[in-house]
């Protein structure tokens, strides 16, 4: 077993829509003073940094962390589509825990572009032509955007699989919207009803409105991450730790199973949250606060079975008792979620982070869940990879 590895520092920007931000290497650097600020440290005393975008060129973590400091430390840049974040803080955490260094850096920014994600190498093969297949032949809505047809096709699955009504859908949007009138973080904090959900314009008719997808926004989050050792050694706090984590990708179901739940990563979901419930030692009825990859209302309630929040088949139940909210069983997205942050790719999993990070130690002001111990963070990247993250009090 390595080091223990402890949340030293977080930091995170309020996001902006696309066009309102700074540009990417101010709002990168911005987050990382913010967590260096939150851990006590200089950046003379970080190690190594892992720097998660998904628009950008290369080198582009350089151009956002240099500001800190010129120390000569690896400065490693990091792309794995919408979970690059937690991917970055994946590779701090393994830094930390095998030794290789006793205080990293992990953040994420993008600096984004209005409308839907797209390609911006089209001279080449998609990295998501078995994806694109597999939909296609399961989804005939080719006047779909792709990344709605994604992730609409899993919910019109689950509709069809288990009855679930495309009401329920937006009843979890509601519930983020109550969530994020308490969150000054939120770029959408204007409360809406369940009705107003539905009554929005319908991108999928009978399948999604506009209001159960999240916009493209741009922002910057970060993480220092510091061994036992180092935190004893400088006077660090030491109230948060990292107690397990894993990253999954693709199985031959994802391809094989012709369900576009799966073709969205339900069963990299399901596998990565086993393993990190496997080496914590607890179950998911021990968990009191969840962060999880809401792009869409539908990946939400998809993802309370993926990670056993519920059985399979019983989330519209979980929704309907409110069993996915204050005073209910596990309190999902207190942050509002990407459906109120918006999903700037590179920010998203450290930003969860924050929140999470803030939850335990109990700082999280108006979207504080109240005796929370352990926290719970999913982070999910079409692609595809998928980041599962426990954190609990030390």
């Amino acid at each position: 077993m390595g080091s223990k590895v402890l949340v030293a520092g977080v930091g995170m920007i309020p996001f902006a829509k696309p066009g309102a931000s700074a540009p990417y290497d101010e709002m990168g650097a911005a987050a990382g003073r913010l967590a260096l600020e939150d851990a006590g440290i200089a950046y003379a005393d970080v190690q190594q940094a892992y720097a998660g975008y998904v628009y950008g060129d290369s080198t582009a973590g350089q151009r956002a962390i240099y500001p800190l400091g010129l120390t000569g430390i690896p400065v490693v840049n990091v792309n794995n589509n919408c979970s690059t974040g937690s991917t970055a803080l994946f590779l701090a955490r393994q830094a930390i825990e095998s030794g290789a260094a006793d205080c990293v850096l992990a953040l994420g920014f993008e600096q984004m572009k209005p409308g839907a994600l797209g390609a911006v190498f089209d001279d080449r093969p998609s990295p998501f032509e078995m994806f694109d297949k597999v939909t296609e032949d399961l989804i005939d809505a080719k006047e779909i955007p792709l990344a709605l047809r994604y992730f609409g096709g899993a919910g019109l699955a689950h509709m069809q699989k288990y009855g679930t009504k495309l009401e329920t859908f937006a009843k979890v949007r509601a519930k983020a919207s109550r969530h994020a009138v308490n969150n000054p973080l939120a770029i959408f904090r204007k409360e809406v009803t369940t009705e107003e959900v539905m009554a929005s314009p319908a991108v999928w008719q009978g399948v999604m409105t506009r209001l159960m997808a999240c916009p493209p926004t741009c922002g910057a989050a970060a993480a220092i991450l510091v061994s036992e050792n180092f935190a004893k050694k400088k006077g660090l706090r030491s109230d948060v730790r990292i107690s397990a984590q894993s990253m999954t990708t693709d199985f031959p179901s994802t391809f094989e199973s012709r369900d576009m739940m799966k073709v969205v990563g339900y069963d990299m979901a399901k596998a990565a949250a086993q393993q990190v419930y496997d080496k914590a030692g607890v179950g998911p009825d021990e968990i009191g606060v969840v962060e999880l990859h809401d792009c869409f209302a539908q990946n939400e309630l998809i993802t309370y079975e993926a990670l056993g929040l519920c059985p399979e088949g019983a989330a519209a139940e979980f929704v309907d008792k409110g069993d996915n909210t204050y005073g209910g069983r596990v309190v999902t997205n207190p942050s509002g979620g990407l459906l109120s942050k918006g999903h700037p790719l590179g920010a998203t999993g450290l930003a969860q982070c924050y929140e999470l990070t803030r939850q335990l130690r109990g700082t999280a002001g108006g979207t504080q869940v109240e005796g929370v111990s352990r926290a719970l963070q999913h982070n999910l990247g079409l692609g595809g990879a998928c980041v599962v993250t426990m954190y609990e009090k030390n």
